[in-house]
């Protein structure tokens, strides 16, 4: 009798709370047993899941394995994805040439370079988003996720591609901006905020500025490379590529850091630890835990398994980030963690790395050095118990984050 297969995703341990944000007992079973295995999938398709750190590098750099979900075999994990297969592809779906060819056109803007002029803003950002939570005060407790973890990324973002000044408030508080990730950008393309890329794509190209979409519409608009619809599917894709992830990283970061409290005592302390706590909270967490998924072009041989061409592969950057073989007590949260910045598979690995890497880890950086500075009395205004999270079998976040402070405890801008 046929053993019947795991179904994936798997959910999470429930360690926390009625959820929690544990990885899924699974991943450390799976990659102590049969690292490179099969799996149930929604709709009765089966697909690999490579667990081991050197495995999922050495899938992700393969030339062999496909990021276009248009191919048969691609492993989709939930029932709305079918419907992306239908629409236009930006670079995150595509393979080079077409890949690189797509992703150079936004190379410049996201380079580490560039990202370092971006930090004043971006500090500027992050202050006035504080200013305002404080302003309004805790008398109750206040919703971290709503009133800092979304405006932050989502408003810096909105800045980089133009989007007017008296916008970016109430479009800062659109939901989607919470679930959307690179990978399913087109499973939600049909949106408010899609109509408004549209719109403001169009008025770039009526009246182009220094912004991001202004760059796009003169180095490839207005040079036959990119059509509108091109334009505007990229613009959309910058929203939303790693919007929810970076909410779901502050938010998570602030519990994590509140339940390691010696460790948060330091950081307040010497907030230029701000970068190696970044780091550690971005392994140890892993917001983008699905993204990484291919189809095979070819035979493959992958920690010692043959795969035939056309079966899908889930590279488990999450069970990655936890490989003991890389990471010494991989389960323990430690600022001081000694890592290479490649190791981390959070953004992925090899040419589909997340383009938006120095963005996010900028932003990090800024807020975790910045928030208990202001804030050094921040905490939970409920038991952590009580934390409502996302669905088990969805990349790991907190949906609601209530948090107080002591008024008298209030550190203004500069002081």
């Amino acid at each position: 009798m046929a053993t019947e297969l795991p179904q994936f995703p798997f959910k999470r341990r429930q360690v926390i709370g009625p959820i929690g944000y544990e990885p899924a007992v699974e991943n450390a079973g799976l990659r102590h047993n049969d690292p490179v295995s099969r799996v149930q999938l929604f709709d009765g398709n089966k697909a690999w899941i490579v667990t081991k750190h050197k495995d999922v590098r050495a899938a992700l750099e393969s030339d062999s394995l496909s990021a276009d979900r248009r191919i048969a075999g691609y492993p989709e994990i939930h029932k709305a994805a079918k419907t992306a297969k239908d629409q236009r592809p930006t670079f995150v779906n595509l393979d080079d040439p077409a890949h690189a060819k797509q992703r150079s056109m936004l190379e410049d803007a996201f380079t580490a370079e560039a990202v370092a002029k971006m930090r004043p803003m971006m500090q500027k950002t992050v202050d006035s988003i504080l200013d305002k939570m404080i302003e309004e005060g805790c008398e109750k407790p206040v919703d971290f996720v709503e009133k800092f973890a979304t405006p932050v990324p989502t408003q810096v973002v909105y800045k980089i591609l133009g989007v007017p000044e008296e916008d970016i408030e109430s479009l800062s508080q659109d939901s989607e901006v919470r679930t959307s990730t690179s990978r399913n950008a087109a499973e939600t393309s049909n949106t408010n905020l899609q109509d408004y890329m549209t719109k403001l794509t169009e008025k770039r190209i009526a009246k182009p500025g220094d912004d991001l979409v202004s760059k796009l519409v003169k180095e490839q608009y207005q040079q036959g490379t990119l059509g509108r619809e091109d334009i505007s599917n990229l613009a959309f894709l910058v929203l939303v590529a790693g919007n929810a992830a970076l909410i779901n990283s502050i938010a998570l970061g602030v519990v994590t850091l509140l339940q390691h409290a010696s460790q948060l005592e330091e950081l307040k302390a010497d907030p230029a630890l701000a970068s190696s706590a970044v780091k550690e909270l971005l392994r140890y967490n892993t917001a983008s835990a699905l993204n990484s998924r291919r189809v095979t072009k070819e035979d493959v041989t992958i920690g010692g398994k043959h795969i035939k061409a056309g079966e899908g592969i889930i590279c488990s950057v999450q069970s990655a980030d936890r490989d003991e073989d890389v990471f010494s007590q991989a389960d323990k949260f430690d600022i001081h963690r000694k890592q290479d910045t490649e190791d981390n598979m959070g953004f992925g690995h090899g040419t589909h790395r997340c383009q938006g890497e120095w963005l996010s880890r900028a932003e990090l950086e800024i807020v975790f050095g910045t928030l208990f500075q202001r804030l050094p009395d921040l905490r939970l205004a409920v038991p952590v118990s009580a934390l409502k999270y996302t669905p088990p079998t969805q990349n790991v976040g907190i949906t609601e984050l209530p948090v107080k402070w002591k008024a008298e405890r209030i550190y203004l801008k500069g002081s």
